[in-house]
């Protein structure tokens, strides 16, 4: 084709279709700045109600890119472009990409619920996924953990939210239970005694709810004492550790054997 043919050719479409460029032109520019607007509005709101930090960029990018999807659609229908192949091109994208992003879509919606319904907090200590530590991070798609091992753990959100979540820190305050297996041949009073006063003695031990020591069980060869102390969540292994090595001390120095001594 010639030069002048295709100056023609496009001379004639401008005469046909210019009002609607021209118009699809002011709708596009006009659109840009109603869009701009509107996402400054989307901003201050998702502020003012204090959504959480990691869901609020998702939030406004998906509402943006919403907001341009709409403006082009309008844009090409306004020129004359029919929307029935693009239409057609963009459900089978979807489809494919659904089925492509799956689990991604799960991770992401479980990550939102989280965010939404708080089944736990940053710095709180929980279990989940047969994994145990404190929340260092909850993004979107993933939640982290750090070990009382100094280990990082990472549990998609999909797997985290619809599995039992445990969570210690939420109450506030954390009982600890240990039992102490003694023999026949104790005096009983005294070692419970002995076990009190070892308890009150710890740092970190909470004292209300009231401690309690006592007899829980009798086996055929020992008497199985049981301790409940309430403690701080983020207190609970280091007064553990702490009061059995204070409970053994006192008992061997108040003469009382442990069974297998």
């Amino acid at each position: 084709m010639k030069l002048h043919e295709l100056v023609l050719s496009a001379y004639e479409w401008l005469i046909i279709h210019g009002a609607k460029v021209v118009i699809a032109l002011a709708i596009l520019l006009i659109g840009l700045k109603v869009i701009k607007f509107l996402g400054n509005r989307i901003r201050s709101r998702m502020s003012q109600r204090e959504m959480h930090s990691s869901l609020q960029p998702f939030f406004i990018s998906l509402s943006i890119t919403a907001l341009y999807v709409l403006l082009l659609l309008l844009v090409l229908t306004t020129v004359g472009i029919p929307m029935d192949s693009f239409a057609s091109i963009l459900g089978g994208a979807t489809v494919a990409i659904g089925l492509a992003l799956s689990g991604t879509f799960q991770n992401f919606a479980g990550g939102v619920l989280i965010l939404l319904l708080k089944p736990f907090e940053l710095d709180d200590s929980i279990l989940a996924q047969g994994q145990e530590g404190r929340v260092t991070s909850i993004q979107i798609f993933y939640t982290v953990l750090l070990s009382v091992d100094n280990k990082t753990i990472i549990i998609p959100n999909g797997k985290l939210f619809n599995e039992v979540i445990v969570n210690y820190t939420r109450q506030g305050k954390r009982r600890l239970d240990f039992e102490v297996k003694l023999g026949y041949y104790v005096d009983v009073d005294q070692a419970k005694q002995i076990m009190i006063d070892a308890v009150n003695a710890i740092p970190g031990v909470i004292k209300t709810p009231a401690i309690r020591v006592g007899i829980i069980g009798l086996e055929v060869d020992c008497i199985r004492y049981t301790i409940n102390v309430w403690v701080n969540p983020s207190d609970f292994l280091t007064v553990k550790i702490a009061l059995q090595e204070k409970i053994m001390k006192d008992l061997k120095a108040a003469g009382v054997r442990l069974l297998g001594t």
